[in-house]
């Protein structure tokens, strides 16, 4: 039975709630939430930084990153407490828009959305406390490893990312990842050794 998670339920609703009323009631809202690194770069927006990753481009982009956010939010919140928790999500928001801010800083028409940074921070950060962790999803008939899930969602973001289609900041989910990971690193890094010796038995 896990732990009380007030982080992960209240993140969840957030985004559950903010997602489904700019998809489905106002849309003309999410183009003023959309995170404009020509606009950040000018002193403009700069509260997107934090609205964007509260919007989703469509209803599988939101789905997906809840599902991921339900299975290993929970468990890494009941580990490493709300505060340590809030913070590693604070940092993947933030910091996995760095890139994308070098690289379209000078771009007027690009804009992005979505909570992947600070998801797939919250994933690769679980990954290494819970190397052994398994989640099912429908319509696959078998378990899926935590760590092999974690790799195919870099997989998809990288084939995503040279599509180059939608709003989606695919960028952001491996500069998210190197986010959880590198924090587990300076806020415990005896769990890589543990997770060493978890998987080798």
């Amino acid at each position: 039975m896990l732990a009380i998670t007030p982080a992960t339920l209240l993140i969840l609703a957030a985004n559950v709630g903010l997602g489904l009323y700019t998809l489905f009631a106002h849309q003309a809202l999410i183009g003023k939430l959309l995170f404009r690194p020509y606009n950040f770069a000018r002193g403009k927006d700069r509260v997107t930084a934090l609205t964007s990753g509260f919007v989703h481009a469509d209803l599988p982009h939101l789905l997906f990153n809840m599902i991921t956010l339900w299975f290993f939010g929970r468990p890494l919140e009941a580990r490493i407490g709300t505060p340590a928790f809030v913070l590693l999500y604070a940092l993947g928001l933030a910091l996995s828009l760095v890139g994308t801010l070098r690289k379209h800083r000078n771009d007027p028409q690009y804009a992005t959305l979505g909570a992947s940074g600070a998801i797939s921070a919250v994933l690769f950060a679980a990954i290494v406390y819970f190397p052994t962790m398994s989640l099912f999803i429908i319509p696959i008939p078998f378990p899926i490893p935590a760590p092999l899930f974690g790799v195919g969602y870099l997989v998809y973001s990288w084939w995503s990312s040279r599509q180059n289609r939608g709003r989606i900041n695919h960028d952001a989910h491996f500069s998210g990842a190197l986010v959880g990971l590198v924090f587990v690193a300076l806020t415990n890094p005896g769990a890589y050794a543990r997770a060493l010796n978890m998987i080798g038995g």
